[in-house]
Order: C-alpha cells, then structure tokens, then sequence
C-alpha cells in the first residue's frame, strides 16, 4: 500500500469512526421533535465474549457467601458497549443517522462464553433534538 493511499485508508477510517459515533440510539419507537422519514431495516451488533480464570474463581467463592459477581458485570457492560458500537455501525452502513427501537438480548452459547446483541431499526429521521 503506498504512503497516499494509507493516509486515505486513515482518513476513511477516522470519518466512519465519527459518524457511528454521532448516531444516536433509542428505546423508544418515536423521538420527540424528530420525524422518521425512512425506516431502513434491523441494524444488529454482537459479540461473544468468555469469562476469565480469576473472574471464574472470583465467582465461585462468592457464590458461597452471595453478592456481585463483579467480573461478570464488567463482562456483560463490556459486550453491550461493543454490540451498541457494532450495531451503529451496520445501520451507518444502511445510510441511518439513528436508530430507534433498540433491544438488548443475552445468551449462553457454550459453558463459559456469552454472546451480547444489540439490535433495533436503522432510521433516517430529520429535525433537531432538543438536549
């Protein structure tokens, strides 16, 4: 790859980077003061992610005598922020600037490894959110 074209390579990036970054999600079917234009499909993100040996030891010890499983609180925030990311994402690449409906799901997929999606419909919607 040659210098100019790693710096367009770069520069690509970094724009896609802040465009998912600026587009926002709701719960919500409708958002005040915006109007949905286009719906443009499901947009989905996941990760699978496993447990760590200490947080797995950590667990088990705790069981004993109840509370927080602390490591796995992490593991699950951990896989909905990179689902949130993924799934903005796959709706920048639909042509959203938002995503409105969005769901959580959580699920065992083998003894140790959990899979985080996050899903909802990539939108288009025009207007000014008030903050």
């Amino acid at each position: 790859m040659h210098l100019h074209q790693a710096g367009s390579q770069s520069a690509y990036l970094a724009e896609k980077a802040s465009a998912v970054t600026e587009i926002q999600f709701f719960t919500s079917e409708k958002i005040a003061s915006l109007t949905i234009t286009t719906a443009l499909g499901t947009a989905r993100g996941a990760t699978v992610r496993s447990k760590h040996v200490g947080s797995d030891l950590a667990a088990g010890l705790k069981s004993i005598v109840g509370g927080e499983l602390k490591g796995y609180t992490e593991l699950l925030a951990e896989g909905r922020e990179e689902a949130i990311c993924r799934m903005k994402a796959d709706a920048h690449e639909m042509g959203a600037n938002a995503i409105v409906m969005t769901r959580f799901t959580t699920s065992m997929i083998a003894d140790g490894a959990v899979e985080v999606m996050a899903y909802g419909t990539a939108v288009i919607v025009e207007g000014q959110e008030t903050e």
